[in-house]
């Protein structure tokens, strides 16, 4: 059709409505039927360029398992522990799924190894509960994991004795899910993050491996529980086993990536550096010891502080040296014991604030003194902490502590 052509005939000569029926200009209906048959061709193109498409045609990287490449799921990922144990894995190369609920964890420590680390196949974020059956069964389904790095677990001695039915669930019945689903779908390599609390209040001092367990708490009952399942369940398969009992946390990254920050509503059960940190920040008014009357030197209770960056280091090392049908159950820790009037001291300098301190009656559940000998783990893993001093090791995490004085921030949305 040409522009600009004259009318061959008038308009009210052109075929119109009649009878309330509309009877279509041949040419027009020509012309409509063009416009369809164009835009489903277009379509059909584009649909075949998008299945053409590399991302489109081939499968998740996380999703089979690649030569060279161990695919690693980081259980409680987004923790202060599991985030740390992540940046470590991806540093060393190896490709990570995170799956966590963020009940305790923080999405801004996903958010933060998702930038260092961008690269297709490198990093995944799933959000689940392990204590959902049927999300842990297709957690495993849809992906293809060579080992299991299990840190999930609520983990204050004081809620365990409060809401003792809450850690026998979450800790006990979510690894027993999560072993059920390696078993099903053929994931032989599990590092389970256990802790010094299934030994109770041992006679002698220090703890080995071979010291009688008596959990005096909830908390530690719930990790024996499942330590039992593991190992039951070991005798019967090929599955390579490394159980580590670390004791008391603290520290951060060195080079100021990730750190401890504990949800405001936890503060109250969460360790003694964060509440240090707290009370030199002024979040709260002063720190409070409980119990000065233990069998100690200064009365405070004894304990094995091991800095966060030794303790992942010992993780890798164990899934480094895991081997099938095999068990090894190591204590992770320096060897030996500070009270808890030395680490309030140690955090005073490190902080440069002369923190009030108000001394309380004993926290039920606790223990006068515990650290280990870590000499199996150096004799079979060749580790050994590094980051010894305490005050060093504070001073490092409080750097973070005032460069992140809102933590990762207030958000909780889903990635």
């Amino acid at each position: 059709m040409l522009f600009g052509r004259p009318r061959s005939q008038p308009r009210a000569s052109r075929p119109g409505s009649l009878g309330g029926m509309d009877y279509a200009d041949p040419k027009r209906k020509g012309s409509l039927v063009a416009k369809v048959f164009l835009a489903a061709a277009l379509t059909a193109l584009c649909i075949i360029m998008i299945k053409q498409s590399p991302s489109m045609n081939s499968p998740s990287p996380f999703s089979f398992h690649e030569p060279g490449v161990t695919h690693v799921l980081v259980t409680g990922g987004a923790g202060y522990i599991g985030s740390h144990a992540a940046l470590r894995l991806l540093k060393d190369s190896y490709r990570v799924t995170i799956v966590d609920n963020l009940s305790r964890g923080n999405l801004g420590a996903v958010r933060v190894l998702q930038e260092l680390f961008p690269e297709p196949g490198r990093l995944q974020f799933i959000y689940a509960d392990l204590g959902d059956k049927k999300s842990v069964d297709k957690i495993f389904s849809e992906n293809k994991f060579d080992a299991v790095m299990h840190f999930a677990a609520v983990a204050y001695v004081g809620e365990s004795t409060a809401d003792p039915l809450k850690y026998y669930h979450n800790i006990t019945s979510n690894t027993l899910l999560v072993l059920e689903s390696m078993a099903k779908h053929g994931v032989t390599t599990l590092i389970y993050s256990s802790t010094c609390a299934t030994y109770g209040e041992p006679e002698k001092m220090p703890i080995t491996e071979e010291t009688p367990q008596f959990p005096i708490n909830p908390y530690g009952k719930a990790k024996k529980m499942a330590e039992d399942i593991i190992l039951d369940f070991s005798k019967t398969s090929d599955m390579a086993v490394m159980i580590l009992r670390y004791f008391n946390v603290i520290g951060s990254d060195p080079e100021g990536r990730l750190g401890e920050a504990p949800r405001p509503e936890l503060r109250e059960q969460g360790r003694i550096s964060g509440a240090c940190f707290d009370a030199a920040r002024g979040i709260i008014p002063g720190l409070k010891v409980r119990g000065t009357d233990y069998k100690t030197p200064d009365g405070t209770c004894i304990r094995d502080y091991i800095d966060v960056t030794d303790l992942v280091d010992a993780h890798v090392k164990a899934l480094e040296k895991a081997q099938p049908g095999k068990v090894g159950i190591y204590n992770v820790g320096t060897g030996r014991g500070r009270s808890v009037k030395e680490f309030v001291e140690a955090c005073k300098k490190a902080t440069g604030v002369d923190i009030k301190v108000e001394y309380l009656s004993r926290r039920p559940g606790d223990y006068a003194e515990v650290y280990s000998d870590p000499s199996k783990i150096l004799r079979e893993l060749n580790w050994s902490a590094h980051y010894t001093n305490l005050q060093e090791s504070l001073e490092i995490a409080w750097r973070w502590q005032k460069a992140h004085r809102d933590g990762y921030g207030t958000s909780t949305a889903v990635l």
